[in-house]
């Protein structure tokens, strides 16, 4: 139903268009509200993870290497970006709904006042219109009883006999005067309220439906609007909830990821000590005179030192690292006070920093050489001889650091060897990690764990920032292996059987021992098959064989033949 054809009290309609502008800006006021709550939210998630993220190059820092503490880093990072999906709703909220009603309240306030303008101005018109049909009714009525006044008049003066002729003829005269101005009021009153009526049915037909149903028109128009809005309300949460639930998939991964065991051997790695467990204690049998002694790997035992060993009941603490309580001052500058294995780590990375800070001082010094020389070629762009004084500095730091390095490489050295001695007194061929050993001259990479022994070899080790130990040709970082009693073993062993013939595709010198020399084209027989070394070991005649690089031969191995012997 219209409004124009339903609703006729204009006072009624003013008070309910301005109560649904007052609806709308309510609205707007709750949005508002909103995007601050989100802004606070966003703000105060990205102070918490801000809190609890680990500070740069600090020892928090390192602690984040472990899968538990990274998962805790990946979410503190997800609830950063979490934050920022609340800032995004807050921003689109304020430019899709709080911008765009502000705005729609203000055309909407300008178009409400011309509406109900345009009515004033239509009941206005109406009313002046009716103002005039009044006076128009009035003066017709006051025309007629003037008239009739004039009539009755005439006749009393022409009834009477002493009025002359010529009165009689003036009062005839005025009556038909009034009598015409009566007609022509009636004549005009008539036409006023024909235009009246005509004007009145225009008005409540015409002009007032149709602004009533403007202002029909604009209030649905408020409607669709305030409903669009809390649509868009919902939409704009509605967007960033893949993003938001992503962020909380992550943090579900990162959790996932957490490896209590991958934990557990970090923590091996960073606080192993490196001693070897005490072996059993020698029963001390006192009834009989003999001397005390103590088993070779006992608790307090120190190779060869000639001292006497110290029992559990007294002051020294041994080698019980884990059960030691840490002293709270400084260590000294070597580590010497941490056990083998950490020593090293720290030693590394001590020569590891200085390495950097000599890098650094260096790219200084490069830097003032060359404003020195851009000085020296353009005067007037400085003095040269101001930066010598700091290049003299630099020179003295750099020099200062290449000697802590010499210094802290020595000690890193000295932990090595003797890690490196350590292992090689306490393992043999039998707890060997490689299969087969290593032949003479190979270039191998062990930990200090898988030291070797091999009879007549030379394994020239240096240490390696992640704990193992590389072939290098430094003469300072060699280590011979002691002769042992595996050598008549190994001279008295029996040849191995063949296994199988091969082909040299090759020419290769072997100018290494254990190696063997080969001629293109030339046919050998196989006793030992490549083990993931890259190395075949061959045979010429009973006193010739040897290894040759895999790749260098064509193998037939002789699938009735048993397998190669290998020392495991």
């Amino acid at each position: 139903m219209l409004w124009g054809v339903g609703c006729w009290v204009k006072w009624h309609l003013e008070k309910h268009t301005q109560w649904g502008i007052d609806v709308l800006e309510k609205y707007i006021k709750f949005v508002k509200e909103r995007t601050e709550i989100e802004l606070s939210y966003a703000k105060q998630l990205r102070n918490l993870s801000k809190k609890y993220q680990p500070k740069k190059n600090s020892k928090e820092e390192e602690e984040y290497r472990y899968t538990s503490t990274r998962a805790f880093l990946a979410t503190l990072n997800e609830m950063n970006d979490y934050a920022g999906q609340h800032e995004v709703i807050s921003e689109n909220m304020t430019s899709l709904i709080t911008g765009e009603l502000t705005r729609y309240v203000q055309e909407l306030k300008q178009e409400r006042k011309s509406h109900f303008h345009d009515g004033r101005k239509a009941q206005q018109h109406i009313e002046t219109c009716w103002k005039q049909l009044e006076a128009s009714k009035r003066r017709f009525e006051r025309d007629c009883k003037e008239a009739d006044r004039a009539q009755q008049y005439f006749e009393k003066m022409d009834a009477d006999i002493n009025v002359t002729k010529a009165d009689v003829e003036k009062a005839r005269q005025q009556a038909q005067l009034r009598h015409q101005m009566a007609e022509d009021s009636k004549a005009e009153y008539s036409s006023t309220l024909q235009k009246f009526n005509s004007e009145q049915h225009e008005h409540y037909y015409t002009h007032i439906p149709n602004i009533f149903q403007k202002i029909q028109d604009m209030e649905e128009r408020r409607i669709v609007r305030i409903g669009e809005s809390m649509k868009t309300f919902a939409e704009v949460d509605r967007q960033v909830i893949p993003i938001i639930g992503k962020c909380l998939d992550e943090i579900t991964k990162a959790a996932e990821s957490v490896d209590h065991k991958n934990d557990s051997q970090m923590v091996i790695e960073a606080f192993k000590s490196g001693f070897e467990p005490p072996g059993d204690v020698d029963f001390e049998d006192f009834t009989q005179p003999m001397k005390r002694t103590v088993s070779e790997s006992s608790l307090s035992n120190s190779r060869g030192d000639g001292k006497s060993e110290p029992k559990f009941g007294s002051k020294s603490k041994g080698k019980l690292w884990p059960f030691i309580k840490k002293n709270k001052g400084a260590g000294p500058e070597d580590f010497s006070n941490l056990p083998p294995e950490q020593r090293r780590k720290k030693l590394q990375q001590k020569v590891d920093e200085l390495n950097r800070d000599i890098q650094k001082e260096m790219d200084s010094r490069d830097a003032l050489t060359k404003m020195k020389d851009v000085y020296i070629k353009n005067p007037q762009m400085g003095d040269a001889a101001s930066v010598d004084h700091r290049l003299a500095e630099l020179g003295q730091n750099i020099e200062k650091l290449r000697l802590e390095v010499q210094k802290f490489e020595g000690s890193h050295l000295s932990v090595v060897r003797a890690s490196c001695r350590q292992a090689l007194e306490s393992l043999s061929c039998s707890s060997w990690s490689y299969s087969p050993c290593p032949k003479p001259g190979d270039q191998v990479v062990l930990s200090a764990a898988e030291v070797g022994c091999y009879s007549c070899c030379v394994f020239p080790l240096l240490s390696s920032p992640d704990g193992s130990y590389t072939e290098e040709q430094s003469q300072e970082t060699e280590m011979k292996v002691p002769a042992t009693d595996f050598d008549d073993e190994f001279d008295d062993e029996e040849p191995l059987p063949t296994i199988g013939t091969c082909k040299a595709l090759y020419t290769f010198e072997g100018q290494n021992e254990g190696t063997i020399s080969v001629a293109e084209g030339e046919m050998l027989y196989v006793i030992e098959e490549d083990k993931g070394d890259g190395w075949t070991r061959i045979r010429r005649n009973e006193d010739e064989e040897g290894y040759v690089p895999t790749s260098y031969v064509e193998v037939y191995l002789d699938k009735n033949a048993k397998g190669a012997m290998t020392y495991i």
